[in-house]
């Protein structure tokens, strides 16, 4: 076997190994990251003060109507339970929705005046959690999940479900 060969064998190896890692790893650093920093937000909320009142006329519509006691308390629990959906990759799909639709709230009425910097409390910081969850979002939440899990028993027992990636 000649050097171009056993490196092109190499190659294909080495490749072949990153994509079966990459059919669960890269959504677990995923889920992983983002459930660490919406817990920790939802712990602040959870031993905080409820300060919604002073920006709620920056909530976007429709949300800007709901009472800020229960806009906190919404907040606060899909932040809490979120990332734990997020951990165990159950209702991924869903956590990742509630938790874009919080993130987008979130932008408007606190972050959205400060320009692009986190350290003005800037909109960079959702713009990259909103990126973050597109893949979980669009690509399911990977092999190493309990929604991937549940698709293939379903699927084995005759079940039409897509598994999610």
């Amino acid at each position: 076997m000649n050097i171009h060969t056993r490196l092109s064998c190499l190659a294909r190896d080495v490749f072949g190994l990153l994509n079966r890692f990459g059919e669960f790893l890269p959504q677990l650093g995923l889920r992983l990251l983002l459930a660490y920093e919406f817990w920790e937000s939802g712990l602040e909320k959870w031993h905080g003060e409820n300060w919604f009142a002073d920006i709620q006329d920056r909530f976007p519509f429709p949300f800007d109507l709901v009472p800020v006691d229960i806009s906190w308390r919404i907040s606060t629990w899909t932040e809490l339970i979120g990332p734990v959906a997020l951990v165990l990759g159950l209702g991924t799909r869903f956590a990742s929705i509630s938790l874009i639709i919080l993130t987008i709230v979130a932008w408007a009425s606190v972050h959205a005046g400060n320009g692009y910097n986190v350290a003005d409390n800037g909109w960079k910081l959702p713009l990259i959690y909103l990126i973050m969850f597109l893949p979980l979002l669009f690509g399911g939440p990977g092999k190493l999940s309990l929604d991937h899990l549940i698709a293939r028993r379903l699927a084995r027992n005759g079940t039409t479900i897509q598994a999610p990636a």
